[in-house]
């Protein structure tokens, strides 16, 4: 049983649980928004263009995704790690971002020309269709421009504005992919068609995004001592980079052997539960959103104590807040696939596998993010290399042996293997471990819903059975969590942001009564 009472709890961690607690709220709002675009579009994309067609696109598009990965060589991460070390120092600030832009451009017109130049084999090598060569050449063009908006996205992020960070990259993205999608098809494009519409749509966000950031911000990037700052720069970014490149073979060598091994229809399946499964991490991405620059900070401080309970605390939020998710994917994943189409309920058992990974990757928390955070970025380099390796070896044979499940089983032990060494090395690096007897409340709780929506569903078929089942699980889960006792850390954080955001709408409705008067 919990001893402490919110009161007890020290300052610092205070700020710093609602500082990141708040960042989730907003990311896990932007979040969501951006999945439910997401889902507007490949269902758009899946209707209008058909299943060849679309596992076309699907395969393209994942491939372009991989790339994404790496065109900023690892700038995002150490904007993190310097932009508020620096407050003080404006040019020096300056420096750091003229660098992440500039890296972004130079790595990105190469990545763009290797795929340009590679369309034709990779169409022979793997789908074969004519439409193939010309979409992954315009999706080439959109490494630059994604690029930008990150580092458009990761300076605001760094400067610990949720906010600005959702808006960029969690609204404004997604919205241009869906009005380029729809407009497309509604001109009577095809899949040529809407890749030029992502790339004009792309290019207009970067180009505004640039004043908008520094005109948020104040730093405007500065080139003079521009060589001063390189090698602590690299020295940070290089390594994440490299990590960047191994969590590629390691987490998305699956998405290129579905299409290599398995048919252009097997890629759109797959598509959609990548889809899918991209829902249940909005709580580990949204916990995620503002702990790098506080984890810096504090660890900058040398407040080691203080880091460990905001870690254990947050993981533990995270835990809390996957495993509904979870369970709803679980319960009617092969439902909620059967929306795309009779064809995509292949997806199920992948979609399952796929998920346990998931949970081990939500239940251990920030641990890629801590490791850089705490200036182990090398530690965590060879950690992907080495698991990427060995990924990549045991996806090719489980995409052989069981197909689209083989791919979402060689990703799920994947995640679950580097997070698990990740937790361990954190703990004999610098003595954090977030994991005490808490931590089995929200997984009880899970487990007692997931009982109760099976029995809903397996005795009440449809719609209704679909809205009691989701009513009675909340129901469950939320009761269960308060018998079993709410650790005073997370009745803090909920109550405390809950009271500022109803003061927040009770103002604003106040406002707007007086304006309307």
């Amino acid at each position: 049983m919990d001893t402490e009472t919110p009161d007890d709890i020290p300052d610092d961690e205070r700020e710093a649980l609602l500082t990141i607690g708040h960042g989730a709220v907003v990311t896990s709002g932007g979040q969501s928004l951006q999945r439910a675009l997401t889902t507007a579009t490949e269902y758009a994309l899946a209707q209008g263009l058909g299943p060849v067609v679309y596992g076309v696109y699907a395969f393209a598009w994942r491939i372009t995704q991989l790339l994404f990965r790496l065109v900023n060589f690892g700038s995002v991460g150490t904007l993190q790690r310097y932009l508020a070390a620096y407050s003080d120092d404006p040019d020096r600030q300056g420096r750091v971002v003229a660098l992440a832009y500039l890296t972004t451009v130079v790595v990105g017109l190469v990545l763009a020309g290797g795929l340009f130049l590679g369309g034709d084999w990779l169409n022979s090598a793997t789908v074969s269709h004519p439409e193939f060569p010309p979409t992954v050449r315009l999706f080439a063009a959109l490494l630059v421009l994604v690029g930008l908006v990150n580092i458009h996205a990761g300076i605001l992020r760094a400067m610990q504005s949720a906010r600005g960070e959702v808006l960029f990259n969690r609204v404004l993205r997604p919205a241009v992919r869906l009005v380029g999608a729809v407009g497309a098809l509604l001109l009577g494009y095809s899949v040529v068609g809407v890749a030029g519409a992502f790339v004009l749509g792309m290019a207009g966000l970067a180009l505004v995004g640039f004043p908008v950031v520094v005109s948020a911000t104040g730093i405007r990037p500065v080139l003079s001592g521009i060589r001063s700052e390189a090698r602590r720069f690299y020295n940070h970014s290089g390594p994440i980079a490299l990590s960047s490149l191994g969590k590629v073979f390691q987490n998305r060598v699956d998405v290129m052997l579905v299409g290599f091994l398995l048919t252009a229809s097997a890629a759109g399946v797959y598509n959609v539960v990548l889809v899918l499964v991209s829902l249940a991490w909005i709580p580990l991405l949204s916990f995620n959103m503002l702990l790098p620059p506080v984890a810096s900070g504090l660890y900058a401080d040398d407040e080691m104590t203080t880091l460990n309970a905001v870690y254990s605390a947050v993981t533990r939020l995270i835990v809390t807040s996957v495993v509904p998710i979870l369970v709803v994917l679980l319960v009617y994943g092969e439902a909620i696939l059967s929306v795309f189409g009779p064809s995509f309920t292949a997806g199920y058992v992948p979609l399952v596998v796929y998920l346990g990974g998931v949970l081990v990757g939500s239940a251990v928390g920030a641990t890629g993010w801590l490791l850089m955070m705490t200036d182990h970025q090398y530690a965590r380099m060879a950690l992907d290399w080495l698991l990427a390796v060995l990924n990549t070896l045991l996806t090719f044979a489980f995409v052989r042996a069981f197909g689209l499940a083989g791919a979402a089983l060689g990703t799920a032990v994947a995640i679950a293997v580097q997070n698990g060494i990740q937790v361990v090395l954190l703990r004999r690096f610098e003595g954090l471990w977030p994991f005490d007897a808490t931590f089995l409340k929200p997984l009880g709780a899970g487990t007692a819903t997931a009982g109760v929506m099976f029995l809903v569903r397996e005795s009440l078929a449809g719609g209704a059975g679909l809205v009691l089942g989701l009513s009675l699980g909340a129901v469950t889960y939320v009761g269960t969590l308060v018998l079993l006792g709410v650790n005073d850390r997370d009745r803090l954080v909920v109550a405390t942001l809950a009271s500022r955001y109803r003061e927040a709408i009770v103002v604003s409705l106040g406002d707007g009564r007086f304006r309307g008067r």
